[in-house]
């Protein structure tokens, strides 16, 4: 008979740093609806921010132990990297440069996305493929540009790019006229058209450019924060699909089947192979819920953007989100 002695989790210096700190520091972006935005009273919502709370609660025990840091597309990488904030939790593509080049380590994927194209409905244009020679806005610092130019040479169109700095000032480049089109993933270009004054008067292009995985992304280095970061995500995406909500954790802790009790550490074992206590995935789910009611609360049915699930669905309704086994 074979026996194997595991060693016990040893925190590395980030997760130690965190906890002796006792705050979580999120990047987001600059206000993207749905994805990281402050609301009128100043609190964060969106799905990435959904996300930096569930780490806080499972690695701190409090949700609220969060602070924001709003970054932008030329400056994200960079706050990562100087340790500025802890974790980079926005629509920041996986792409093989980012993580070999960069020094990140990304997560899971949280949302996919496609690069989209926006125009404004007097122009008339109902297909990308009628935008040759237009002047199209793209923020500095992302896929965008890069996609665009492939397509657009795949096609044999040319196009005059307009590269900004801000989301801010992207936008009223594209809502002044400066550009023809404004090119961005689909989620963030839905969200600034419900900004306009007169939403109608805009239109999203049918064509989608590019594969977006978007992701949480560390620094390298840490493998034990690293692990906590890519089994939380996983935790809130099997909590969907073994129907673990907010509002019956509790309850499925107590009463619920042995990998229910498992996820939610009435059983022992996951806490302590991460290095947190039992009820780190109880928390997560109970401050913000599964990763079915984070999305439908900030981008789906609950929420003005209304976007189908789609690929961001659980692998048994057609979609992509597939958490581990966790055992």
């Amino acid at each position: 008979m074979l026996l194997f002695f595991l060693p016990p989790a040893v925190a590395g210096p980030h997760l130690d740093g965190l906890k002796q700190r006792g705050v979580l520091k999120c990047g987001t972006s600059e206000g993207t609806p749905g994805i990281t935005m402050p609301d009128r009273e100043g609190k964060w919502t969106g799905i990435y921010a959904d996300l930096c709370r569930a780490i806080a609660a499972a690695v701190l025990g409090d949700a609220t132990k969060v602070d924001f840091v709003p970054t932008t597309t030329v400056t994200r990488f960079t706050a990562l990297q100087s340790g500025e904030i802890d974790v980079l939790s926005r629509t920041a593509t996986v792409t093989l440069t980012r993580e070999a080049q960069l020094g990140l380590r990304f997560a899971p994927v949280w949302f996919y996305d496609g690069q989209a194209i926006i125009v404004a409905r007097k122009l008339n244009v109902s297909s990308a493929r009628q935008l040759s020679g237009a002047t199209i806005c793209v923020q500095q610092g992302s896929t965008s540009e890069l996609n665009l130019s492939e397509y657009f040479r795949t096609h044999g169109m040319t196009f005059s790019p307009v590269s900004v700095a801000t989301l801010d000032a992207v936008e009223d480049a594209f809502f002044s006229g400066r550009c023809d089109a404004y090119s961005n993933d689909s989620t963030p270009l839905i969200g600034m058209r419900l900004k306009a004054e007169r939403p109608d008067d805009y239109v999203l292009l049918p064509e989608r450019l590019s594969k977006e995985p978007t992701a949480l992304a560390i620094r390298k280095g840490d493998e034990q924060f690293y692990d906590v970061v890519r089994w939380a995500i996983f935790a809130l995406m099997e909590a969907e699909e073994m129907g673990v909500t907010s509002a019956n954790a509790a309850e499925l802790a107590a009463k619920g089947p042995p990998a229910v009790k498992r996820l939610l550490g009435s059983e022992p074992g996951l806490g302590k192979a991460l290095g947190l206590d039992e009820r780190w995935a109880l928390r997560m789910i109970a401050a913000v819920g599964n990763y079915g009611e984070i999305f439908e609360r900030n981008l789906g049915k609950d929420s003005r953007i209304g976007l189908d699930r789609g690929q961001n669905d659980l692998w048994t309704r057609g979609g992509q989100i597939y958490a581990l086994p966790l055992r």
